[in-house]
């Protein structure tokens, strides 16, 4: 399981990409998923940094910066 932050978690083997949230593509990600009720917020009131991209379609906003959420990942594979 990948730590979200704020007792957020979700399966790695679910992940298909981390990105970062400031870019248009990525808010008009963010948009359509939250348009078609795909958009889950693990925030907990912060800023979004970063957004998971599930096999289910899923998008999943998170506050921590994508490097982390990798590094994570990295951690958890060893």
């Amino acid at each position: 399981m990948l730590n979200l932050g704020y007792n957020n978690c979700v399966m790695i083997d679910k992940v298909v990409a981390i990105i970062t949230s400031d870019s248009k593509p990525a808010r008009r990600l963010r948009e359509t998923a939250d348009k078609h009720a795909r958009l889950i917020d693990a925030t907990n009131g912060r800023k979004t940094r970063a957004m998971i991209v599930t096999t289910s379609n899923h998008v999943i906003l998170s506050s921590l910066h994508p490097e982390t959420l990798i590094q994570r990942i990295n951690e958890l594979q060893k």
